[in-house]
């Protein structure tokens, strides 16, 4: 089954920030929230939804997929999805095996995987693992705020909807102690630290600052990302989960994160770090290093869907990434919202969902 033509869509929506302009809402690095859809049609005339990593990096990723992959994966065999997607990484690693490429061949590969699961008549969970869980549990990934007062507000808006895990995006001790005060005891929170701190010493003193504060995990801790020793000795150290993952490049990566004992939450990227395909073989990976898998996933298109049905298929519960920021258009309209902190899963052929109309 050939591939005959592929496009790239920007689906571009306001949104809410929910920080003042006393805090980091009154210096947005994001103007709109932009999503990158990519269609891939095959010659029966079927068509496939895929996302490739967007936000304020969209032209960038949209102008590799469609200058270098799209014209070199036109006619090649849609069945063989591991295979293009190795064929594409060779052919473009000059262009860098971390970046706006691997996020291209991420956006196919999810779109391969929806029209494999369409032609097999079945939901995609169904092709990824038995357990067919028709409700996700969802955690809140709060934006960045900087404010203590906008954090709390934030925090009891995140529990009154329903949330019963919530992700913060702080390194302020005093939001996040704002945070803890807000929420009920027993709701645990993640702290996302976007590799604030440049050294390990750093980092376990973060951790260790937030000791009795019922933290999950602390996520990427220390810069920069690949410094997997570095990762390793603040979990060594600290007395708190450590998760990683996002900015990982593919599965070596999560091979060498394992192999480095660095890890308690591997935390792989869908739109990143090569579609379902890498996703697969990455929880295979922590299966066997008896890591637990929970999906970096603060996405509103196709990659929040390949993630949902991937985590419908896993064995184990584990909640699935939202991204606190109501869209004034999301992608799907209403239908993956949370209601009492779970998602409902799509039961139709593929992803199950068509993006509404609007995009460019």
């Amino acid at each position: 089954m050939k591939i005959t033509k592929i496009e790239s869509h920007i689906h571009r929506s306001g949104f809410t920030y929910g920080a003042g302009e006393a805090g980091v809402g009154g210096n947005l690095h994001l103007r709109g929230m932009d999503t990158l859809l990519v269609r891939v049609e095959t010659e029966d005339g079927r068509h496939g939804w895929g996302e490739a990593f967007g936000f304020n990096l969209v032209d960038t990723t949209r102008d590799a997929l469609d200058r270098l992959l799209a014209p070199a994966a036109i006619g090649q065999d849609a069945e063989d999805i591991e295979g293009l997607g190795r064929m594409l990484s060779k052919r473009f690693h000059n262009f860098g095996r971390n970046g706006p490429v691997t996020f291209g061949i991420s956006g196919l590969d999810i779109a391969l995987w929806d029209l494999k699961a369409q032609r097999a008549g079945v939901p995609l969970h169904a092709l990824l693992g038995p357990a067919a869980r028709r409700h996700v549990p969802a955690y809140a990934s709060l934006l960045r705020y900087g404010v203590p007062g906008d954090v709390a507000r934030n925090v009891r808006e995140a529990v009154r909807r329903g949330y019963r895990q919530i992700k913060l995006h702080e390194v302020d001790l005093g939001c996040i102690r704002a945070a803890r005060e807000a929420a009920p005891a027993e709701i645990p929170l993640m702290l996302d630290i976007n590799c604030a701190w440049d050294s390990a010493d750093e980092a376990v003193a973060f951790c260790r600052a937030v000791e009795g504060m019922n933290i999950r995990w602390v996520e990427e801790p220390t810069w920069p990302p690949e410094d997997f020793a570095a990762t390793a000795a603040v979990r060594e150290a600290a007395h708190c989960g450590i998760s990683a993952g996002e900015n990982a490049g593919g599965p070596r990566d999560f091979r060498h994160l394992l192999e480095a004992r660095a890890l308690d939450v591997a935390q792989p990227s869908v739109t990143k770090l090569g579609g379902i395909t890498a996703l697969m073989e990455v929880a295979a990976l922590a299966a066997e290093a008896d890591v637990e898998l929970v999906p970096h996933c603060p996405y509103f298109g196709p990659g929040l869907l390949a993630s949902l049905h991937f985590l419908a298929a896993c064995a184990t519960e584990q909640p699935i990434e939202i991204y606190f920021a109501d869209l004034a258009s999301p992608p799907y309209g209403d239908a993956l919202a949370v209601r009492d902190g779970f998602i409902a899963v799509p039961e139709g052929p593929g992803l199950g969902l068509q993006p509404i109309p609007g995009s460019r």
